[in-house]
């Protein structure tokens, strides 16, 4: 059962890499990989038919269990789907307009400069996905020469990565630790910011002293504009910008799920929609409704990451992940050594299951367990802990790590779609300079937190 259920983990995961060559969209091979890995342990478990159902629902130990993995991931399903629908619904009122609007300087290294401080805040509160779309499409009315923009795209990328990595909204890996408890809100970004910034003022500053003169803007040629009120745009804007800052601070008061603040913030916007557009035709109110917006939404990564977190939580089931750490732990020897190594990794492997195969392999450490710990493993534990060094540079390390190839995270691959960025062309131009600001945040890291 054990090599059947990895067997079927690794070749749905060739399937998902080999997306683009195979022409297979990424969300079908990730929703059968994560159906099957199921089957086969469901199928696998001994005894009578009430027992296996009890075990199917709450797990050998009645900790786990398809119930507690639905309840994980549903959370992270429903936070990024209302999180999409409130950028998307920002983006088609043109409400990013308020800010692209105003740069004006033509300077290669000032605008660089201001591409890269705009991207690293903007993924801290939109996610570094979106911020990465919004900022290329900033840049193709910015500049004109391809070879010259290509520069500023990689930037981008690692740009986001790493202002998503401080943010409890700002990347998928992050908000996963942040909803599962291993993060709380004021300690990532109290300890993540400066590693983080670390991360893309190394490549700025080296960039800074290579790219001389001034960059081209294209030609604006006349086309229609969509006529949408200013004031309309600031106010999306505005409350697109505050119901996502909202999130965190209503899971702080309250103590509900994260998804519950994205979706109340989702709602507000939506009824100010509604009010906006009663006086509009019926053709403008149809496209700028948030009923509209929905069938936009990229609902094949919503699945992907379903059947992802669905395939690492039947390997955590079967006891995989428990190995792998055991693994990591008498191999490389140190936390520090792991999360180096996970952010290397997620270079090659998405940082979503990576994340995940971590949040399986480690348990939070309770006031508890340290109090019943050996004296030999109280030190290991309080690594642990909530806001623990291990969950903190975990945080960074898969944040950032995946710049250092196209293909390594979101941000990257659409990155690589939107502009056709060869993979090749990235690995020759930007991952030495991704590289040198990982390793610099890191050992930041390492020898001040």
């Amino acid at each position: 059962m054990d090599m059947m259920i990895l067997s079927v983990f690794i070749l749905g995961y060739i399937f998902i890499a080999l997306e683009h060559p195979l022409h297979i969209d990424k969300g079908a091979s990730a929703l059968i990989l994560g159906m099957l890995t199921w089957a086969i342990y469901v199928l696998n478990i001994p005894g009578d038919p009430e027992q296996v159902h009890h075990i199917i629902e709450h797990g050998f130990d009645g900790q786990g269990g398809l119930i507690h993995h639905l309840y994980d991931i549903s959370s992270i399903l429903f936070f990024l789907l209302g999180a999409m629908t409130i950028v998307e619904t920002v983006d088609s009122f043109d409400g990013f307009s308020v800010i692209t609007d105003r740069i004006k300087t033509t300077n290669k290294a000032k605008l660089l400069w201001i591409v890269c401080i705009l991207t690293f805040f903007f993924s801290a509160v939109l996610d570094n996905l979106t911020t990465t779309i919004v900022m290329i499409s900033l840049l193709r009315k910015l500049i004109d020469d391809r070879d010259t923009r290509l520069i500023y795209v990689g930037m981008v990328v690692i740009a986001a990565n790493a202002g998503g990595a401080w943010s409890p909204i700002g990347d998928v890996t992050t908000t996963m630790l942040w909803i599962g408890g291993q993060l709380s809100t004021f300690a990532i970004i109290k300890v993540l910011f400066i590693p983080s910034l670390i991360t893309i003022l190394v490549p700025l500053l080296i960039l800074t002293f290579t790219m001389k003169g001034n960059i081209e803007k294209p030609v604006v040629l006349e086309e229609d504009e969509v006529d949408i009120p200013k004031s309309e745009k600031n106010i999306i804007f505005i409350l697109g910008v505050l119901g996502l800052l909202f999130v965190p601070v209503f899971k702080t008061i309250t103590h509900l799920p994260p998804f519950m603040g994205m979706m109340l913030s989702l709602g507000v916007i939506w009824l100010v929609t509604e009010v906006l557009n009663r006086r509009k035709k019926d053709d403008e109110k149809n496209q700028y409704s948030v009923l509209h917006i929905l069938r936009k939404i990229d609902v094949s990564s919503v699945l992907f990451f379903l059947g992802i977190l669905m395939g690492v939580a039947a390997l955590q089931e079967a006891g995989f992940l428990n190995i792998l750490a055991e693994t990591l732990r008498a191999s490389l020897g140190n936390i520090y050594s792991i999360n180096i190594a996970i952010g290397l990794i997620s270079a090659v492997i998405d940082n979503v299951p990576l994340v995940a195969a971590s949040m399986g392999m480690y348990e939070v450490t309770t006031p508890e367990m340290l109090q019943a710990a050996t004296p030999e493993n109280v030190e290991w534990l309080s690594h642990f802990v909530q806001d623990g060094n291990f969950w903190d540079f975990l945080a960074y390390c898969a944040g950032t790590g995946g710049s250092a190839l196209i293909i390594g995270s979101a941000a990257g691959v659409a990155a690589m779609g939107l502009e056709r960025i060869d993979f090749i062309w990235y690995l020759k131009k930007m991952s030495l300079l991704a590289l040198l600001g990982y390793f610099a945040g890191a050992f930041y890291f390492v020898l001040f937190l």
